[in-house]
């Protein structure tokens, strides 16, 4: 019989608790609020960091910025053995091919590639953003600290790149730091269209933007709360996908639908002090981030940032005005904080990276029977399948059942009316993949 732990009205098994790994605790542990509130401090002095800035200075612009945070990689590769290839991706941007380009620029990314063991070209990326900016976006000379947008996320994937160098995974990691997201997110087109050419496998994409301010224009001080956007489906899909939606359901199951979904599954498992909140949109009203233009490619891709942001720290002159002073200064940065969202996104690195790839061609079957069928492709490293569900109008997959390792298997007692399902890969030391949401029918 298994022990049961009450607590007031909640009882819980020890059984509950089995599926974690001391590993993923330990990657919690080692990431520095110091470290990071460093990197913030340095990023900020480079003055600006707008992407049409300086670029020959070694002290001042984005040019010295980029270089920096090379540099930085480059430290971590050689503590690591050289586990980490840093390279520039660059694309040219013209004058005129954009409001906001007002002369000819390269646009520069800055990646350090960690190498899976097993599937080298499974990627699973974490973006900060390298630029910033002020009130009128096409100038490039006012100081424009960016301390929260975006040194903080970019501080953030520095600090897990150094976190994660000290393991290997199965797939392989990319920490990436992306430019020109102000003037028109031409950075993540650019990379996306690289991982096109190249044939990259991108398992998803974490675009972290602001992940440092608890205290909200509003007057709320949270600094638990994160929020997770995403999109519903992708606009790569198909007619026919479309028409099976609407008669088999999906609205809401597309692939970044369940990354955020595994984000938000594996933050209640391991940081249960932490608060994630999904919001079923791609981004904020009427606002972009770095993840778009891989999910305009087809790619899996969230934003993770702060619950509460401030707009008086956003894309402002630094100035006083009655008594406010606006500017995206270093003293607005909560580092404890960013510390934790960083180890959110280093806990679903590791996790995603050990992961084996998700089944293939799931289908699924039960019309007028009291059971639910399901069938796919057994996929390599997985040592077993798990079969989840929950209720329509539930956002998170509430229900599972690990099946072993077959490629069909019936669901008693469920009538497929009333649940969506999924079905994900299990390895042999726990980790899953993502939940594959059924892509065929059957009788």
């Amino acid at each position: 019989m298994k022990q049961l732990i009450t607590i007031g009205f909640c009882i819980l098994t020890l059984a509950s608790f089995s599926q974690t790994d001391q590993k993923i605790y330990n990657i919690i542990d080692a990431v520095s609020a110091d470290r990071i509130k460093k990197d913030v401090k340095t990023l900020v002095d480079f003055g600006t960091r707008h992407t049409l800035s300086d670029t020959v200075s070694q002290t001042h612009g984005i040019g010295a910025a980029r270089r920096w945070i090379k540099s930085e990689f480059d430290i971590i590769d050689n503590k690591c053995n050289n586990c980490l290839d840093v390279f520039y991706q660059k694309d040219l941007v013209k004058k005129g091919d954009g409001a906001r380009i007002v002369h000819d620029v390269w646009v520069v990314n800055v990646l350090a590639v960690q190498k899976g063991t097993k599937y080298p070209n499974r990627y699973i990326i974490m973006s900060g953003d390298i630029d910033s900016r002020v009130s009128n976006p096409t100038d490039f000379t006012s100081d424009s600290p960016g301390a929260n947008d975006n040194a903080s996320g970019m501080a953030g994937t520095i600090e897990a790149a150094r976190v994660l160098s000290k393991y290997s995974f199965e797939n392989s990691i990319i920490y990436v730091g992306l430019s020109g997201e102000e003037q028109g997110l031409y950075g993540g087109k650019g990379l996306a269209a690289y991982a096109k050419e190249k044939g990259w496998d991108i398992i998803g994409v974490l675009n972290n933007d602001m992940i440092g301010n608890i205290k909200g224009v509003d007057g709320v001080i949270d600094n638990r709360t994160f929020r997770i956007f995403s999109e519903p489906v992708p606009p790569t899909e198909t007619e026919r996908q479309r028409n099976s939606r609407r008669f088999y359901g999906g609205e809401v199951d597309g692939i970044s639908r369940q990354l955020a979904r595994y984000v938000h599954k594996n933050v209640k498992t391991y940081m249960p002090e932490m608060n994630p909140m999904m919001v079923y949109r791609l981004d904020r009203f009427g606002r972009g981030g770095h993840h778009r233009p891989f999910n305009d490619a087809g790619f899996a891709g969230i934003r993770i940032m702060e619950a509460h942001e401030n707009y008086t720290q956003q894309h402002q002159d630094i100035r006083t005005e009655d008594g406010i002073n606006y500017g995206d200064t270093f003293e607005h940065v909560n580092f404890h904080y960013a510390k934790k969202l960083t180890a959110v996104n280093a806990i679903n690195l590791a996790s995603i990276a050990s992961a084996p790839p998700p089944p293939k061609d799931v289908a699924i079957g039960g019309i007028v029977q009291p059971s639910v069928k399901f069938k796919w492709d057994k996929v390599d490293g997985a040592v077993g399948y798990k079969i989840y569900w929950r209720d329509t109008t539930s956002p998170t997959w509430d229900y599972s059942r690990f099946v072993g390792n077959v490629s069909e298997f019936t669901l008693d007692g469920i009538v497929i009316d009333n649940f969506f399902f999924g079905v994900a890969s299990v390895g042999k030391d726990g980790y899953e993949s993502m939940v594959v949401f059924p892509n065929k029918t059957f009788r």
